[in-house]
């Protein structure tokens, strides 16, 4: 993980998963402050749709969560955002270009959300062992729900 965090700094876990692909998919999200401490935890049902909106839509999630809550604000803050996938983590640095439309236009909801946020963020692979409380609460959505 990351050494040397300011107070004021976050570390976010996000997921999202579709049981089937697509299928019915949820998104989860885990704030936690600079010592690690969880400030936020939730899941959310997005409803049909495939793994890859789905890990989208958790960032998308979790950048509207501060927007709505915002939790320690400060200019010099950074954002350490931690998902599971390889492809969005990639996407959303930089590294690869995206080609699906519907990608695309997650992506410019993203950088949209994260202009209103006014903070440093960084993206970063994690394995699935590692992202297990955002994991958790993707299954725990899933199966609460009735589709």
């Amino acid at each position: 993980m990351i050494k040397n965090l300011n107070e004021n700094d976050l570390i976010i876990f996000t997921d999202g998963g579709a049981r089937g692909n697509p299928g019915p998919a949820a998104a989860g999200v885990v704030i936690k402050d600079f010592q690690g401490k969880v400030l936020i935890g939730f899941g959310k049902y997005l409803g049909p749709t495939t793994n890859n909106v789905a890990e989208y839509q958790g960032v998308i999630e979790a950048l509207s969560c501060l927007i709505n809550n915002p939790i320690g604000e400060s200019k010099e803050r950074k954002i350490y955002f931690y998902l599971d996938s390889k492809l969005v983590v990639s996407q959303l640095s930089g590294l690869y270009k995206v080609k699906d439309f519907k990608l695309k236009s997650l992506i410019i909801k993203i950088r949209e959300l994260e202009e209103k946020i006014d903070s440093k963020i960084f993206y970063n692979f994690v394995p699935r062992s590692e992202n297990y409380q955002a994991d958790s609460l993707v299954n725990q959505t899933l199966d609460q729900e009735k589709y």
